[in-house]
């Protein structure tokens, strides 16, 4: 399922209402690191690949995991070591509500709670959020990190029930 997952044609949606070109424009304006840093646009576009593929599985809100794509590690100050940079993205994210942001405020809680936690390993029972958390997860390997696939809910939970189904080798 995994590499199913992972050797799929993306199909892009046929206009994305939040990936637009001003939208980028601002962001990389806000985004105070190299833009070809570990956590820069290339990182961005990642996440969102990921979170498109992982979004046709979950039926995560796509409108929320776009978002979160964009601004998980806008407001970064230290590639490495900022452990608040979360909480400034939702932060930041809440200020953009009518200008950049049309979201309702379900929505808006999901992107915030998926920007304020996604660096802190949590799970959440929220498709949405986990699905975000999981798309960002996946490219934990720009930065010599191997996912653990056990964090990734959305993804794992096939794979799971696989094993305890006895169709997978169990390890000892």
């Amino acid at each position: 399922m995994l590499v199913d997952l992972l050797e799929r044609t993306l199909e892009l949606p046929s206009k994305s209402t939040v990936v637009t070109q001003p939208y980028l424009d601002f962001l990389t304006h806000q985004y105070q690191l190299s833009h070809n840093g570990v956590h820069g646009i290339e990182h961005w576009l990642r996440v969102l690949i990921n979170g498109r593929l992982i979004a046709k599985q979950s039926g995560a809100d796509i409108e929320v995991v776009e978002h979160f794509a964009l601004l998980h590690d806008v407001q970064r100050l230290d590639e490495y070591r900022d452990i608040q940079h979360g909480n400034r993205a939702a932060d930041f994210a809440a200020s953009l509500i009518d200008d950049w942001i049309h979201l309702n405020p379900t929505q808006m809680y999901q992107l915030t709670e998926a920007c304020r936690y996604h660096s802190m390993g949590r799970l959440s029972k929220d498709a949405t959020i986990q699905t975000c958390w999981d798309a960002d997860r996946l490219d934990l390997g720009r930065v010599g990190e191997r996912p653990n696939l056990l964090s990734f809910v959305i993804l794992a939970a096939p794979l799971l029930r696989a094993r305890h189904s006895n169709k997978l080798p169990k390890h000892p």
